[in-house]
């Protein structure tokens, strides 16, 4: 007979967990024993909102739930922001904590709180478990939910004196095939292909559901027979080839930007997989007078800025694929062409500047001549994150995890410590301003003590940049938002990584190359013009179509 903490571990191993991310405390340490006699790895990290990170990232690469642990109190709050981020974000995850044990719950106690509800808001299904012998169907059931129709976290508090008592339950089976997506309606197919047929400038709006779904092949064998431009949300980079001649790259900054071009021109929108979290409608729809095609496997969202004519329900990649079959081939529009060059050439003009501090321009140029297309970049939430979501070209999906539903900042460095341990053949970059960096850089250690390879590439201006850019768009002044100087390299080498310091715009790529072949972790400390956040500002307040 084996205690529930065994039998939810179990339970873990049925699910195909490899591995938990979390801290140790005391209510959970039956749960810590019994991983530690199990095949499921647990790695600890020094705080709880990196190991939801962790989870959370993981979730997001193989559209399994990720798992991450803690302990109660401080501890499970501690975990709440990498849950809520993969709440917004669509990342399946199962969050377990501790509890006090349950004849301490009708009374005020030491570090006791209503987890349960505290967590209602930020899961789609969460409970304590209260009797041992439910433990596989509360496992199951987490595991179940957070996968299917558009993934999410759960959550199990788990009761101190529960995770002791003896049970004899053992993990539930289940089979993949009875959760499979179900197929378009054939009448809503062909009514949208004559939508299709009778616009004038149909574009695609490609998101995050794209992603999940792994329907980027079958979207761009879709907008190649129809011939429809596609644009991207942050989170759907790499749905189409950066180099693809449809690719209009990617849309959702809260200001007119190259893409507005296209959507002004746009009498219909193509929405596959898009979630309003990631590119309010009101921004490519201000007029609410486009056409609108919703593909995706729940109902579209209520808002007087998308009103879809027709709603495509079902598995998103089987939905293109039908469309792509029953389509009419388009013939090839050259403005489609036209709009594509104005947008490249526009993203492209300051890949060889040489001034110093860097344009982040130039550093993301820098950063993709550096890695292959199959590379992973975690980027963090900032300033950074508008010019790596606009600029860095991706050719296969999720090679750029953005956090933009829940944009919390802190990510990039636990996010890329994930992504290593799910893809250890691919190399992996953690894209940070310093302000986010500062805000889990403890976690070096965790990167250090896997010996995994990683690069941390800190744009340093010390500064919460996209702070001080809104401020000074708002105030013509920036207040509380700076801080002193921080020698990266020395703290890098303190927890026994590399440390490189760039000093000139000419050092960052032979940099990048030399860290990217470390065997280990290299940090880069690489400052970046501030004053480009502004020059933006007033570059697309200056935009003029070209067609």
């Amino acid at each position: 007979m084996s205690n529930v903490a065994q039998a939810l571990v179990q339970c873990l191993e049925q699910e195909g967990v490899r591995c938990v991310f979390g801290l140790p405390g005391e209510e959970n340490m039956a749960i810590l024993e019994a991983l530690s006699d199990s095949d499921v790895a647990f790695i600890a990290v020094h705080h709880e909102q990196a190991a939801a990170f962790m989870a959370d990232v993981t979730g997001r690469l193989t559209q399994r739930a990720g798992v991450c642990l803690s302990t109660l109190g401080p501890g499970a709050t501690n975990l709440m922001t990498g849950v809520a981020d993969a709440f917004l974000d669509k990342a399946p995850l199962v969050a377990l904590t501790g509890q006090v044990s349950l004849d301490r719950m009708h009374k005020e106690s030491h570090q006791y709180l209503d987890i349960v509800s505290t967590f209602k808001p930020i899961t789609k299904w969460n409970t304590m478990l209260r009797l041992p012998d439910t433990v596989a169907e509360v496992v199951r059931k987490a595991f179940k939910v957070s996968q299917t129709e558009i993934p999410g976290p759960c959550h199990i508090d788990i009761p101190e004196d529960i995770a002791d008592q003896p049970t004899n339950v053992l993990p539930l089976t289940h089979h993949p095939t009875s959760s499979e997506k179900p197929e378009p309606r054939e009448a809503t197919l062909k009514k949208a292909l004559e939508m299709i047929g009778k616009a004038k400038f149909p574009i695609v709006l490609a998101g995050n559901g794209v992603v999940r779904s792994r329907a980027s092949r079958a979207l761009v064998a879709f907008a190649e027979k129809l011939q429809i431009p596609v644009t991207n949300t942050f989170m759907g980079k790499g749905v189409v080839p950066y180099d693809h001649p449809l690719s209009l790259m990617s849309c959702g900054l809260q200001a007119r930007d190259y893409i507005s071009c296209g959507f002004d021109r746009a009498d219909l929108v193509v929405a596959a997989g898009y979630d309003m979290v990631e590119y309010p409608p009101n921004f490519w729809n201000p007029n609410k007078d486009k056409s609108v095609i919703h593909i995706a496997e729940t109902p579209a969202e209520v808002d007087s800025a998308y009103t879809p004519e027709v709603e495509i329900l079902g598995d998103i990649r089987t939905s293109l694929e039908y469309l792509a079959e029953l389509g009419t081939p388009r013939a090839q529009r050259p403005e489609v062409g036209a709009l594509k060059e104005f947008i490249a050439s526009q993203l492209a003009e300051y890949g060889q500047d040489s001034s110093f501090p860097l344009k982040p321009q130039k550093i993301i140029a820098d950063l993709r001549r550096a890695l292959n297309p199959s590379d992973v970049v975690v980027s963090d939430v900032g300033a950074h994150k508008i010019w790596i979501a606009r600029l860095f070209p991706c050719f296969e999906p999720n090679t750029c995890i953005i956090s933009n539903g829940f944009a919390a900042m802190g990510i990039s460095l636990p996010g890329a410590i994930a992504a290593k341990l799910v893809l250890p053949d691919r190399r992996v970059v953690a894209f940070s301003g310093d302000g986010g960096f500062l805000m889990n850089l403890q976690e070096l250690e965790t990167a250090v003590r896997l010996n995994i390879q990683l690069v941390a590439l800190v744009l340093t201006d010390k500064t919460y940049g996209l702070i001080h850019w809104k401020q000074m768009q708002r105030y013509g002044r920036a207040t509380a938002v700076g801080w002193n100087d921080v020698d990266y390299p020395k703290i890098a080498e303190g927890f026994g990584a590399r440390g490189f310091r760039i000093q000139a715009a000419s050092e960052l790529l032979p940099a990048l190359h030399e860290a990217l072949d470390y065997d280990g972790i290299a940090v880069i400390d690489c400052p970046v013009d501030l004053h480009e956040n502004l020059a933006l500002t007033e570059t697309l307040g200056q935009l003029i179509c070209p067609i």
